[in-house]
């Protein structure tokens, strides 16, 4: 679109010139130094591995695409529905998080919790006393009161900028369980324990490496009397006060005295025990220290998806389906789904292959195959079509897919053009 000088001139806008600055009042609501409605992640979790693997799976769960879509009777998406749901998911949940990063939040939030809640903070109606309602806007709540009907959860308040309980009823908000729950969240779990002996590791690495020398003084007599004491208690004074007053840290004793130092290392089985807890950690959640590092192949993925990401991702769409969802709708065919594309894990040079299959066994079209390999659709239409490009197609054949989809070259040429290639290959 070309936009004329005038226009340009009218019309155009700099964020650093010719602008009111917003204003900051006591209404405009509190500051803060850093994201205030950013999942806070336990202390003693943040400071261990677990962390880390928490991130991951929490980042491989938002790159899958989650939305309400019509399904066949077997289950098979037909198309999306576009509905507020599907862009909270997809798009924009709220004015803080995009689509995959509220994904990413519910998760992390789930793992550390074992159990969240997904409250609708805007809709068209109320989901407490409606079933049917279109949602605007979502927020992750931290459950902390489970009542028989309903729950109390706090929630971010993004018109005050503070944390707000609330009382809701159950069947309006979307509480998701951790399928992982027995392993990261049991107070006996592997996660829990590891975490744990993480804790006493660190410890001990502190007290090891802290300022203090740990040393014992023999002094050449018996400290039987309180004089005694009194005398040792001067020695050990004295010889503190040269090491704090001496440059190097260097003092000097009798030569009658003994000094024995005790902080050696620290010889204990806490790594082989932390090793072993990691170990099991792994094999429970299905995964492997080559998919954290990024080097894993394409099975060990494949196994990734199939025995962790998948259940976390059925966990949150079955819920959303069960309370969003009405029975009239369900009925008609909408379900709340996802997608995730294959192709991602396939090797560069697996992709002709597969797009040759794919295409001559009229799975997928060659419009279809050019999106997943990031290239621009074809004008052609025959691009569109599910058929076997190896065989050549009747005049009638060619004629009723013009009818059909359109464009492409006229019957004659398109005739005298596959009449060229089977001269080429007899």
């Amino acid at each position: 679109m070309t936009i004329s000088i005038t226009s340009r001139f009218k019309h155009a806008w700099s964020a650093f010139r010719n602008q009111n600055e917003i204003k900051i009042t006591a209404d405009s609501g509190p500051g803060y130094y850093r994201r205030p409605d950013r999942p806070n992640i336990s202390l003693r979790t943040e400071r261990t591995i677990v962390n880390a693997i928490y991130n991951r799976i929490a980042v491989d769960v938002s790159q899958i695409k989650i939305y309400e879509a019509i399904v066949d009777e077997n289950d098979n998406a037909l198309s999306k529905v576009p509905s507020g749901l599907t862009e909270c998911l997809t798009v924009s949940a709220n004015i803080d998080e995009s689509g995959p990063s509220f994904i990413k939040d519910t998760v992390l939030s789930m793992f550390d919790e074992g159990t969240v809640a997904l409250v609708p903070t805007s809709a068209s109606r109320d989901p407490r006393y409606n079933d049917s309602y279109d949602i605007y806007e979502m927020r992750v709540g931290k459950i902390i009161q489970w009542y028989p009907q309903s729950v109390q959860v706090r929630v971010y308040n993004q018109d005050t900028g503070q944390f707000k309980d609330l009382t809701l009823p159950k069947h309006s908000v979307y509480i998701i369980e951790n399928p992982f729950y027995q392993v990261m969240n049991q107070p006996n779990g592997v996660a829990k324990r590891l975490i744990r002996k993480l804790s006493l590791l660190d410890m001990a690495d502190e007290r090891s490496n802290s300022g203090k020398m740990d040393l014992i003084i023999q002094l050449p007599y018996v400290i039987k009397t309180d004089e005694r004491k009194r005398q040792a208690e001067r020695r050990r004074q004295d010889i503190e006060d040269q090491l704090n007053g001496s440059k190097y840290g260097i003092a000097y004793t009798d030569g009658t005295e003994r000094i024995t130092q005790l902080n050696r290392p620290i010889e204990n089985n806490l790594q082989a025990q932390i090793e072993y807890l990691t170990n099991q950690l792994y094999s429970q959640l299905g995964i492997t220290q080559e998919i954290l590092n990024g080097t894993a192949n394409e099975q060990v993925m494949l196994n990734y998806y199939y025995h962790t990401i998948d259940p976390i991702v059925s966990a949150i769409t079955e819920e959303l389906s069960r309370k969003y969802l009405t029975k009239t709708a369900r009925t008609r065919g909408h379900a709340i789904v996802y997608f995730r594309d294959p192709f991602k894990l396939v090797p560069v040079n697996n992709i002709a292959e597969i797009a040759d299959k794919f295409t001559r066994n009229e799975i997928l079209t060659s419009n279809e195959i050019r999106s997943i390999v990031g290239f621009a659709p074809s004008d052609q239409a025959s691009a569109n079509v599910l058929r076997n490009k190896n065989l050549n197609q009747t005049p009638e054949q060619y004629a009723m897919e013009q009818e059909q989809f359109g464009g492409g070259m006229p019957i004659d040429e398109s005739m005298e053009y596959e009449e060229t290639i089977d001269e080429e290959l007899n």
